[in-house]
């Protein structure tokens, strides 16, 4: 039996090749792999004695060659193939280890050059894997040092055979390497801008390529979509964001539908905004939102994670029932008691205590997810390290709509005060907390707020005027006063009417972007109400 190691990446290969040479493979090997090898006391032919030509052209042409290819794509059930290989004093090759040239952690390095990314594209060795798979009866392919142990095992305790489970296994893993590796490598290149000049031979790219590749794993079967009628599966990122919904790990409970995860998500982007420790949004320790169908009902903070949720379960009671529950801090047993009190399909946090599981283990059906957000980093890490996308994209008939996530944070020095009254330090922390919930909420949104806690949630109406009315609305139903309320808007006020809806139930302060044609008759309408007004310079369109 022959086994052809050929790896860029050598974690763990010299005593995965050790364990082949114990089964009675005879190793064969290409440049650096073969020396490393070497060193270790183990007996190797390089590949150069095989095809008896050298290695050429700084090492881009080594394994392209018939004594290697035809080894790897001979069929063995096939004597004419057979016969070829004799003809031709070829031989076959049993098992392959091959990884390819980093191309995506280069591309990844800051200052990296169009020269550098492009003799880390990999000729050789997806040509090998593309054989090795395409032949996956006769050989086996592995192509990430995770797959050394498995494999090993199941070769020791079977003589040094492999079945075709495995195999076939092996060749759809190599088959998904090579595609995710050529679509880095179209994402990359097709994103250039040729003619524009780049620092060092830096090249100059633009965010969105010219050609989508997206590259996904599927993580699981659903059991239908948004309906019964519909077919669902649920796909994570390549290399998925820490902090995000596709990293949770479900501790019990049912298995999570479409919309739970859809909902789950809009959730959890909504509790990360809430910071905790030195920099809590209105001092607060704890975060909590609960959502339905999509849209925040209710999201408040407090000292702890039971008062962050008893201040948000008030908002909307109503709505919260069969809703989607997620905290910023660990759920501890006082928290979980009252969680359990109501119907939740799912509840999710950092972690939980013991106590808190022991409560929620008498609601089984209850979908429990635990998501720890340790090293999701703030204060200008990217967006991928604070678990946040990047690009969003929507799908449209035949086509896709992307565009940078919506990952803006306002700050307090962003705000512009555009009326006579200026809001007071604490109407700025509400104002604050109110375009923090707004953000989530569909257009159009209208939210009131006071104290660190949503007081009425008008979402998704096609006109502002309407949303407004039924904040106030749900907040009576909730038996909530709005009075000394702060009011968040996610897009301008196009006639002052909206504004008036909002001061006549009782809110001093308004936040929204600014930016209307009419925008000194809507300030003129908050000076005329006597209350603060102050313009963000940015909307939040949520559709």
């Amino acid at each position: 039996m022959n086994a052809l190691i050929s790896v860029s990446d050598k974690t763990g290969v010299a005593e995965f090749a050790a364990a082949l040479v114990g089964l009675g493979f005879n190793l064969l090997s290409t440049g650096g792999t073969a020396k490393l090898l070497q060193e270790a006391g183990l007996p190797v032919t390089e590949v150069a004695e095989v095809t008896r030509f050298p290695e050429m052209l700084d090492g881009r042409v080594k394994t392209l060659h018939p004594a290697v290819h035809g080894g790897l794509l001979a069929r063995r059930d096939l004597p004419a193939h057979m016969q070829a290989l004799a003809d031709h004093g070829i031989g076959s090759i049993d098992l392959v280890v091959i990884n390819l040239y980093p191309f995506e952690s280069t591309v990844a390095r800051k200052g990296c050059t169009l020269a550098d990314a492009i003799e880390n594209i990999d000729i050789g060795g997806p040509a090998m894997v593309r054989s090795a798979a395409k032949n996956w009866q006769h050989v086996a392919v592995l192509t990430d040092a995770s797959q050394y142990a498995p494999v090993l095992a199941e070769l020791q305790a079977h003589e040094g055979k492999l079945s075709d489970k495995t195999r076939f296994g092996l060749a759809v893993a190599a088959f998904n390497r090579i595609s995710n590796y050529d679509a880095a490598i179209s994402d990359y290149l097709s994103a250039i801008d040729f003619e524009a000049a780049g620092a060092d031979g830096v090249p100059a790219r633009g965010l969105f390529s010219a050609q989508s590749n997206g590259r996904f794993v599927k993580l699981q079967d659903l059991r239908y979509g948004e309906n019964a009628h519909q077919q669902a599966a649920l796909y994570r990122d390549l290399y998925p964001a820490p902090g995000s919904i596709v990293t949770a790990e479900q501790l019990q409970g049912k298995e999570l539908s479409y919309n739970n995860i859809a909902d789950a998500d809009a959730a959890w982007e909504c509790v990360k905004q809430f910071d905790t420790g030195p920099n809590a949004t209105l001092g607060a320790a704890a975060a909590c939102v609960i959502v339905k169908h999509a849209n925040p009902c209710g999201v408040a903070v407090g000292a702890d994670a039971l008062q962050a949720y008893q201040k948000a379960f008030k908002t909307d009671p109503t709505s919260a029932f069969g809703g989607i529950i997620a905290f910023n801090v660990p759920v501890d047993g006082a928290a979980a008691e009252a969680v359990s009190k109501q119907f939740v399909e799912v509840l999710m946090a950092p972690d939980f205590t013991p106590e808190a599981l022991a409560v929620l283990q008498a609601k089984a059906n209850v979908r429990v997810l635990r998501i720890p957000l340790d090293g999701v980093q703030r204060d200008g890490a990217t967006d991928w390290a604070r678990g946040q996308n990047a690009i969003d994209v929507k799908r449209v008939g035949s086509g896709l709509l992307m565009q940078t996530a919506d990952n803006h944070e306002l700050k307090l020095s962003d705000l512009k005060v555009v009326t006579k009254k200026a809001p007071t330090d604490q109407q700025l922390q509400d104002l604050l907390f109110a375009w923090n919930v707004a953000k989530f909420v569909k257009s159009n949104a209208i939210v009131f707020c006071k104290d660190g806690m949503t007081m009425g949630v008008g979402a998704g109406q096609m006109s502002r005027l309407d949303s407004a009315r039924i904040a106030s609305i749900k907040a009576g139903h909730a038996g909530l006063s709005l009075q000394g309320t702060a009011v968040a808007s996610d897009a301008f006020f196009p006639f002052r009417d909206g504004l008036d809806v909002v001061i006549d139930h009782g809110a001093t302060c308004v936040i929204q972007p600014g930016g209307s044609m009419r925008d000194q008759e809507v300030i003129d309408a908050a000076d005329e109400r006597g209350v603060a007004m102050v313009f963000s310079g940015v909307r939040h369109f949520r559709h």
